[in-house]
C-alpha cells in the first residue's frame, strides 16, 4: 500500500487485538457523545424517564448520563435549522446496548416513542432505531 510518509507510520504502529485496533499501548475508545438539542427539560426527561439513562449531572444547558463506558451529554443549541446555525438540535447519531432488545422495544412503542427501524438482524447483531423528541436517530443493539 502506498501511503503518504506520515500516514506509513501510524499505520505501521497499529496491533490487532481481541478488543479493537490498538495504536502504540493504548486503545482508543469513544468516551462521550454530544447530542444538542432545542428543549433540555423535555431532552432530559426522554433520556432519563423514556430511554432510561441514570442522570449524572443536570443544568439548563449542560446534561450528562452516566452510561456504561461513554458519557451522553446534552447541550442546549444555540440554533435551529432554519436559521444555518452550526449547533442544531438533532445533531449527532448516539447508539446504545441492552440486555433485551424486545423488552426495550416494548418499553420504546409502548410510550408512543418513534420507532425507525424494528428491531432486526444485521450483520448477526440485533439492532433497532429509534427518535428522539427532536427527531435525532438512535441505535440501540442487542448485547450478546
Amino acid at each position: 500500500m502506498n501511503l503518504p510518509d506520515e500516514r506509513v507510520s501510524i499505520y505501521s504502529r497499529r496491533q490487532e487485538s481481541a478488543n479493537g485496533i490498538m495504536i502504540g499501548a493504548a486503545q482508543m475508545r469513544i468516551s462521550y457523545a454530544i447530542v444538542f438539542v432545542s428543549d433540555m427539560a423535555r431532552a432530559v426527561k426522554f433520556y432519563r424517564d423514556v430511554v432510561g439513562l441514570p442522570l449524572r449531572f443536570e443544568s439548563p444547558s449542560w446534561t450528562e448520563f452516566a452510561t456504561d463506558g461513554a458519557t451522553l451529554a446534552l447541550h442546549h443549541a444555540a440554533g435551529s435549522a432554519d436559521n444555518g446555525e452550526r449547533e442544531i438540535a438533532g445533531r449527532c447519531r448516539p447508539g446504545f446496548s441492552v440486555p433485551d432488545l424486545d423488552a426495550f422495544h416494548r418499553r420504546m412503542t409502548g410510550q408512543e416513542v418513534r420507532c425507525l427501524q424494528e428491531p432486526t438482524t444485521v450483520f448477526g447483531k440485533r439492532v433497532a432505531q429509534y427518535a428522539d423528541p427532536d427527531g435525532l436517530a438512535f441505535s440501540v443493539g442487542e448485547r450478546t
